[in-house]
């Protein structure tokens, strides 16, 4: 399925536009509260829009993870806003911190989840991290 990963490298573009646009002077947990109110009312409209009913039912299926993402992405926006903020390209910040992501995901995925890396993402990698050499970070 390729439209999933479409519709996240679309929205990551506006995401990192919207994010560097972030004004200098407003204080970034300011707005990050702005955008979490605008994100669950998008989260509750499109609960109900996709024929959803009962909310309250779903919220006692949830568990941990609802907390602790909301944590995260927090901090998630927090750092790319700081990113940012600390001079760094649009062009280059998002490559290197998806690089370094994709480093670190692949040994959590060997370590945690026992998943096979192969010689060919282990050659991956090294040219991963010569990428970011040569973009200059």
């Amino acid at each position: 399925m390729i439209w999933p990963i479409a519709l996240v490298v679309g929205v990551n573009v506006f995401y990192h536009i919207t994010t560097k646009s972030t004004p200098e002077g407003v204080n970034a947990f300011a707005s990050l509260t702005i955008t979490y109110l605008v994100g669950a009312a998008f989260s509750a409209a499109a609960f109900y829009l996709m024929g959803n009913r009962g909310f309250i039912g779903e919220l006692g299926k949830t568990n941990w993870t609802a907390w602790a993402l909301g944590a995260i992405i927090v901090g998630l926006e927090f750092g790319t806003i700081c990113v940012y903020r600390a001079g760094w390209k649009i062009s280059v910040a998002s490559l290197v911190m998806n690089i370094a992501l994709a480093c670190v995901l692949l040994a959590v995925g060997l370590l945690v989840y026992h998943e096979t890396v192969s010689l060919r993402q282990g050659l991956g990698v090294l040219v991963c991290l010569a990428g970011i050499y040569l973009v200059g970070a």
